[in-house]
């Protein structure tokens, strides 16, 4: 499998992206993500994954490794304002409870398959040829692959804007992830903060929100680029 994968690494993550968002807009379309078949099918992916990279014996080359030095990165302390900008107009816990829970669990998986398929699997295979396109190419296509949205009934503009910050947190993650060598804090963050989107009451304007995490996203991006060296 190893060998073979490596003669095809390419290819093998082309595939891994296209495998994602069919399995997922199929979810969305069929289920929607806070009913339990999203999960189960979620989490299988996400075994057979981390099964993959374990028979690879990439564990460690795909960042899931701890961080070295805290204080470099300020103790990860932008991804918190990351994640607690979700809550910024209020909390809305009026959902049942095995709703919140599967929604839960579902964005648990999609933080782990999508920083291991965009920042993993696809930067570093194209790191190898070239640090700045496989930067650019990890950050635009993990915001473009938000478009699908669109074919699963997200309206234009709120789809628009998500393109636009998940460009912005993309390229965030992935200077993390060259840097510190760990994809372990892109993982944790991303996750909770799909997760905690649930309780997001939406009163806050789609465009505020937007500009806020591309501002808190880049800053933190610009900083660690200037000051932690590889």
């Amino acid at each position: 499998m190893k060998k073979i994968f490596e003669k095809h690494e390419t290819l093998m993550s082309i595939l891994l992206i296209v495998l994602y968002v069919v399995v997922n807009s199929f979810c969305m379309q069929n289920f929607g993500l806070e009913d339990y078949r999203s999960t189960i099918i979620n989490t299988v992916f996400s075994i057979a994954l981390i099964f993959l990279i374990i028979k690879l014996e990439r564990v460690e080359y795909y960042g899931l490794t701890k961080v070295k030095d805290l204080k470099k990165y300020l103790f990860f302390i932008p991804l918190v304002a990351l994640v607690l900008w979700q809550f910024q107009s209020g909390i809305n816990i009026n959902f049942p409870m095995a709703q919140i829970v599967f929604h839960i669990l579902t964005m648990f998986n999609i933080g782990f398959l999508e920083e291991i398929i965009f920042r993993g699997f696809l930067f570093k295979m194209m790191a190898k040829d070239g640090l700045k396109s496989a930067i650019i190419v990890s950050s635009l296509t993990f915001g473009l692959g938000h478009i699908v949205n669109l074919l699963n009934g997200a309206d234009f503009i709120p789809t628009l804007m998500q393109v636009c910050y998940a460009v912005s947190i993309g390229y965030l993650f992935v200077v993390i992830f060259h840097k510190s060598k760990s994809l372990v804090p892109c993982i944790v963050t991303h996750s909770v903060f799909n997760a905690v989107s649930i309780f997001n009451d939406g009163s806050t304007s789609i465009y505020i929100r937007s500009i806020v995490i591309i501002a808190l996203t880049l800053g933190y991006a610009i900083y660690i680029n200037k000051t932690v060296k590889e």
